[in-house]
């Protein structure tokens, strides 16, 4: 019997082998596309007067719809004096909280950046509520964005405070703040904060120059955002720096006034802002 069923085994024909060629069955799914990588985006190469020429841009936005500067101007303004309070209550957190005031900037200017759009690309017309809504389409990402950003700013504060600690026995008053500050005793306090300081500062500019418009315009993610700004720093590393300076400039010498310097101030760097992202990265198509 067995040999009976080994010989009909035998006599069956072979199977063909598939081909290692064979084509995908029209039932499989194609592998999507991929979309072009971020660190292929190209973008402009600048030239050290851009800066300046944003500036004027973001001039000129303010002159066309000041009332939503000035709305926002008062923004500015409410923070500069909130900054003065923190100082008077606890100077410790003076530096860390200046580059909060920095770093909540570019989120406030969302209103500013959405009315230079509506106006260099006349997607919709200009307006403050508008402007106060620009934030929703991309609420997710922004909020990614943000949280980013804030664990930044609690490590810079965290980091301050060290410095005062190592260096103080007991945190200075405000009376004399100033001058135990500027005691020659106390030059390596200075050098160790101004490094830390610089650190901080530089690290959250080079990550959100241009991220927070970006993210507005073109629905991107929060990483590529990031990226792309870190990308322009490195590309062009004079003319970010000069436009940074330019920045702390003119953000410094608007306080100093009773903070009024911020009702104009604050929205035409908010208006120059959207002007820079649209210089650097290329347009859609």
């Amino acid at each position: 019997m067995a040999e009976a069923i080994h010989a009909a085994a035998n006599d069956l024909p072979d199977r063909p082998e598939a081909p290692a060629d064979t084509p995908q069955s029209d039932n499989q799914p194609a592998e999507a596309p991929r979309g072009p990588s971020v660190f292929s985006l190209p973008l402009a190469e600048l030239k050290p007067s851009d800066p300046f020429e944003w500036l004027q841009l973001g001039w000129a936005d303010f002159k066309r719809c000041p009332r939503i500067g000035l709305f926002y101007g008062l923004c500015f303004f409410a923070m500069g004096h909130a900054l003065l309070a923190v100082f008077q209550s606890a100077p410790a957190y003076v530096l860390a909280l200046s580059a909060g005031f920095l770093l909540m900037g570019p989120f406030l200017c969302l209103g500013l950046y959405d009315a230079s759009k509506a106006m260099q690309t006349h997607s919709h017309r200009p307006s403050l509520r508008a402007s106060l809504q620009a934030w929703r389409p991309t609420k997710g990402t922004m909020g990614i964005f943000a949280g980013v950003l804030l664990i930044l700013e609690l490590i810079w504060g965290r980091a301050s405070l060290v410095v005062f600690a190592v260096t103080f026995n007991t945190m200075p008053s405000t009376e004399k703040l100033l001058p135990q500050l500027l005691n020659p005793e106390n030059i390596g306090f200075l050098i160790t904060y101004t490094v830390v300081g610089g650190f901080f500062a530089g690290l959250i500019f080079v990550t959100s120059v241009i991220s927070i418009p970006m993210i507005m315009d073109r629905k991107t993610d929060a990483v590529s955002a990031g990226l792309t700004s870190i990308r322009a720093c490195l590309q062009n590393p004079g003319v970010m720096l000069v436009w940074g300076a330019l920045i702390t400039l003119l953000i410094g010498l608007a306080m100093l006034p009773a903070f009024l310097g911020l009702f104009i101030a604050g929205p035409v760097i908010g208006h120059a802002t959207w002007h820079a992202y649209r210089h650097i990265v290329p347009h859609q198509a």
